[in-house]
């Protein structure tokens, strides 16, 4: 029975690829020293596998950003609009080309927007989307696939086994842009470069390839599943001599279950943390010459493996097909879990001893091993913890309990409908056509960051600490007057996270020390964890938010993070439904939002950017799911007056298939992300005739380029188009947390003389 695992955290075990690439980025090292870096990263997460004794250990998985933009780099699907970067690029500096699809390029005379990203599946991990057209080229146009393979295997030997998006789920991630072609009649012109590139690999001693095919468990087209008989049936026959594993996760292969057992490969991966009652459907098909993988350690999520309840499975497994046909694995790839365990040394040893993160987990695929080999003792010790954590009063809290069993539907409804709160809105603030803000957050520069940290060491004094960060909301207050921004934000300088704030003030709750994953590129986050029943003991913004508006005149702001969003992009306890969850955060949010529109706040935005990304990953599942979501988010929004405006965010998402449910959130403004896709997201919201107020990001935050005046105005003449211009804000895609001063003065000066410039295009009085 082999140790299968599918990928590993590739930040490092301190975020040292983060701090290199950003280091990097601003000139302070060379490629020569970025590399070495990730050199460093990758040997150790080999040598960490080999050493918990994994049989077969994952490369290709690091990835300088995100391993589907490493696909289109080694496949050549470059969009043309980087030639004038490949054309400056030598040989050994493609990573200049690959930062530019990433994050665009504005230098040497050259301004290139960057690829469009979004969410990969139902996590918070973004990837950048494939561009194609209908003539799209396919060759291998980098080497990095082969000469780290060749790397792994001076440290692994042949446990070394490469990991590629698979052909399929690379055309499905992408995008068409150009009408008159769907992107799946590509297959044949991609499936002869995975062709090369296996044999290429079998050529250099690779006995194991991994090709994760993830969009096998949503639901497919009849195109779609002849395109994966297709691709499988020519790579069989054109590769012999190599063992092809096709990896799914994130649910269960259902109506696609047949499909799968039938590729010609050698082993198939199924997630049974997701989706365990797939597991006897998946046998009672599975042929007899297929290695099935099992998927029982959750790869998505920070708690301790039930050895007694995997161990079934695993049973089941060896009792159908033989131990020589069975593979334990994580259910997906461990890049979203936190990396060791071992670092937190704050955690009460109680919950601690319920917990396991990446380098844990591996521990447990070994034990799990054992176990099925006749080690008891393995298993009664795990039983303990797992008996332990139901039974424990930390968990329980019965008047948060019971406030959600009380719930009812008019907590869930603002006072007035929409028409009539937009009108005494519009009485009330007195803002222009075309109002101009920001999501909520300012560039966190290292003095910020340094003084969070001296703090939290008690090496500075509450008063210390509180006159700093006042300093720096009053100095970010009086530049947006001076840009001339009409709603205004605090900032933000008091928090780390926009989820791990609120983690570290909601009982419930626990945070880390190190529990940093990757959210895009060396972007990390550190999300906090719910280990019990979640209530505010007291107020969690109101003291910045209250500071802030008696800085100006200008309305200000206040900021929270919603319920789904909070849920989401937390470790989220899984001994009870995440609806029960949910509910106990929307009411821990309202209290919040009440407690701002009491402290004289007039605007407060519940960010979701989260919502879209909970979907499962089955439109038969949808309504169920939409149903408790947004009603959770309008409980968190409607304890307020009908003159208090609430806003909510959104960024990164597709939004055509879930409209209705989002106007159904009844928020008065709306901020989406628009400019990576020119607009394009806004469709969806003119083609349902969205009624309320809406802001189509201009600015896209992402990338360190600043966008000129005329492109900003040309998106909003063309989101005028659209929607009525009475109802359009001006704003950024996302909060500006990770950009700099001098690129954000710049980027907000151009935005807001695009307002000015679009109110002057429609011949409307600008007032202020």
């Amino acid at each position: 029975m082999l140790k299968n695992n599918l990928g590993y955290p590739r930040m490092g075990s301190h975020r040292q690829l983060k701090k290199a690439c950003e280091q990097y980025w601003a000139g302070k090292i060379d490629k020569k020293e970025l590399h070495q870096a990730a050199r460093k990263i990758k040997e150790e997460n080999w040598q960490l596998q080999l050493n918990t004794g994994i049989d077969l250990v994952p490369c290709n998985d690091f990835s300088f950003y995100d391993q589907v933009l490493d696909m289109s780099l080694l496949l050549g699907a470059i969009p043309s609009r980087y030639t004038p970067v490949l054309t400056d690029v030598k040989t050994n500096e493609e990573i200049d080309l690959y930062f530019a699809m990433a994050r665009g390029y504005q230098k040497d005379g050259l301004d290139i927007t960057a690829m469009e990203m979004t969410k990969w599946f139902d996590t918070n991990y973004h990837y950048i989307v494939p561009e194609f057209t209908a003539g799209q080229k396919f060759r291998i146009f980098s080497e990095n696939i082969f000469s780290e393979f060749n790397h792994a295997c001076q440290i692994c030997g042949k446990a070394a086994k490469p990991v590629l998006l698979g052909p399929v789920s690379y055309l499905l991630a992408g995008k068409e842009k150009e009408a008159g072609f769907e992107k799946i009649d590509l297959i044949k012109a991609l499936v002869p470069v995975y062709i090369e590139i296996i044999n290429r690999l079998k050529n250099f001693g690779a006995e194991w390839i991994q090709l994760d095919e993830p969009f096998l468990v949503l639901d497919l087209s009849k195109k779609e599943k002849q395109a994966f008989e297709y691709a499988y049936a020519e790579i069989a026959k054109a590769c012999k001599g190599v063992k092809l594993l096709v990896a799914t996760y994130f649910d269960a292969l259902l109506d696609n279950s047949q499909l799968a057992v039938k590729l010609p490969v050698t082993a198939l991966h199924i997630d049974l943390v997701r989706a365990p009652e797939q597991l006897d459907e998946v046998l009672a098909l599975i042929p007899a010459d297929l290695i099935l993988s099992l998927g029982v350690i959750d790869g998505r999520n920070v708690w301790k493996n039930d050895f007694m309840k995997s161990s079934i499975q695993i049973n089941r497994a060896v009792a159908c097909l033989g131990e020589e046909r069975v593979m334990i694995a994580p259910s997906c790839s461990l890049l979203h879990t936190p990396f060791d365990l071992d670092q937190e040394t704050e955690i009460q040893p109680e919950i601690k001893n319920w917990m396991a993160f990446a380098k844990q987990k591996l521990e447990e695929v070994n034990a799990l091993f054992q176990i099925i080999s006749g080690n008891t003792e393995l298993l009664h010790a795990n039983q303990k913890a797992i008996d332990g954590r139901r039974s424990s009063s930390l968990i329980h809290k019965e008047a948060v309990k019971q406030r959600v069993a009380t719930i009812t539907e008019n907590d869930a409804k603002r006072i007035s409908a929409f028409p009539v709160r937009q009108q005494l809105q519009q009485q009330r603030f007195k803002l222009p056509l075309f109002p101009t803000t920001t999501i909520g957050s300012f560039p966190q520069t290292d003095e910020i960051r340094q003084l969070r940290s001296k703090f939290k060491k008690g090496e500075l004094t509450v008063e210390q600490y509180d006159e700093a960060i006042e300093k720096a909301t009053i100095d970010a207050i009086r530049l947006q007057e001076q840009i001339g921004l009409d709603v205004l934000v605090h900032g933000e300088f008091e928090r780390n996270d926009m989820v791990e704030y609120f983690g570290e003030q909601l009982d419930g709750y626990l945070f880390t020390k190190n529990g940093w994953v990757q959210s895009y590129g060396s972007r990390c986050v550190k999300p906090p964890v719910i280990f019990g029943d979640v209530s505010r003991p007291k107020d969690m913004t109101v003291r910045w938010s209250h500071f802030a508006q008696q800085q100006t005149s200008r309305p200000m702001k206040g900021m929270l993070t919603g319920p789904i969003t909070i849920l989401q992009w937390s470790f989220v306890r899984d001994d009870q439904p995440r609806s029960v969850t949910a509910n106990q955060i929307a009411l821990a949010i309202r209290d919040e939002v009440v407690a701002l529109e009491t402290a004289g706040i007039g605007i407060i935005q519940i960010d979701e950017p989260a919502i879209r990304e909970g979907l499962p990953l089955r439109k038969a599942n949808w309504p169920a799911y939409l149903n408790w979501a947004v009603k959770a988010f309008r409980i968190s929004a409607s304890g307020v007056q009908d003159q208090t405006q609430i806003h909510t965010h959104m960024c990164y998402s597709e939004f055509n298939d879930i409209i209705e449910n989002i106007a159904a959130m009844d928020a008065d403004v709306i901020t989406i992300e628009t400019s990576r896709s020119q607009m394009d997201l806004l469709n969806a919201f003119a083609d349902f005739e969205y009624p309320n107020e809406i802001g189509p990001g201009v600015y896209d935050i992402h990338s360190p380029r600043v966008p000129t005046t005329e492109e900003m105005v040309s998106l909003l003449e063309k989101a005028a188009t659209l929607l009525p211009a009475q109802n359009i804000w001006v704003n950024p895609d996302c909060g500006l947390k990770t950009r700099h001063w001098p690129e954000t003065l710049a980027a907000l000066q151009n935005m807001v003389a695009a307002a000015k410039q679009a109110r002057a295009n429609l011949k409307e009085p600008q007032t202020l």
